[in-house]
């Protein structure tokens, strides 16, 4: 059964960036240490990574992300989504007009105007395409940002919340919690590494 799960890191304060993101500033100032456990030897940090790309089917994402990971100093054979620990799932895309070009030409792109709803209605039929393919389960996940993630939250989309807790306080930048009606949260599992707090929440 595919799942719809929002995964992202974020800091103690709630932030998923830090101030003043954008191209050639990505995470936004001090942002970078909200990621340290990607890149972590911990052996744990390295399982969590393994085993939330391993069961990506199709991964959505907003346009400011994807211009970030598309620009010059985005994504490559090393740094792309979970380099090194799987393969290359269908990206979907939430943006008001589609781009002009696309750098990263050898992954599958797929650009959704119609919003967040549509755009996961999108991978979920990617992802199970994958499922089928594949002869295992795979998901549909939600990398972020924070905005699209918070969307989705807010429309009752998602079925699983991953959070990645860093050990920083960045006092500003793109909040993950924005209002919305209340969600319970039941708790899955919860894994700390040298560098991160691992939770994992089923949405009710």
């Amino acid at each position: 059964m595919t799942r719809i799960v929002a995964d992202i890191s974020v800091s103690l304060d709630g932030f998923v960036t830090g101030p003043d993101p954008g191209p050639g500033n990505g995470l936004g100032t001090g942002g970078e240490a909200l990621h340290t456990w990607a890149f972590s030897d911990d052996p744990d940090d390295r399982r969590v990574l393994r085993e939330a790309t391993a069961r990506s089917g199709a991964v959505v994402l907003g346009r400011r992300l994807f211009d970030v990971v598309d620009g010059p100093q985005g994504w490559d054979d090393t740094t792309g989504y979970g380099a090194g620990e799987v393969g290359r799932p269908a990206f979907v895309v939430v943006t008001s007009a589609p781009p002009a070009a696309v750098r990263l030409t050898g992954l599958d792109w797929t650009f959704v105007t119609t919003g967040v709803a549509d755009a996961v209605t999108v991978a979920r039929r990617r992802a199970e395409e994958a499922s089928s393919r594949g002869g295992k389960d795979l998901d549909v996940v939600l990398m972020g940002g924070g905005a699209t993630i918070g969307a989705a939250l807010r429309d009752g989309l998602v079925d699983t919340l991953a959070l990645h807790l860093a050990p920083v306080v960045l006092g500003a930048g793109t909040p993950l919690f924005t209002g919305g009606p209340p969600r319970v949260l039941t708790r899955r599992s919860v894994v700390p590494t040298s560098t991160a707090t691992h939770l994992t929440y089923d949405v009710v």
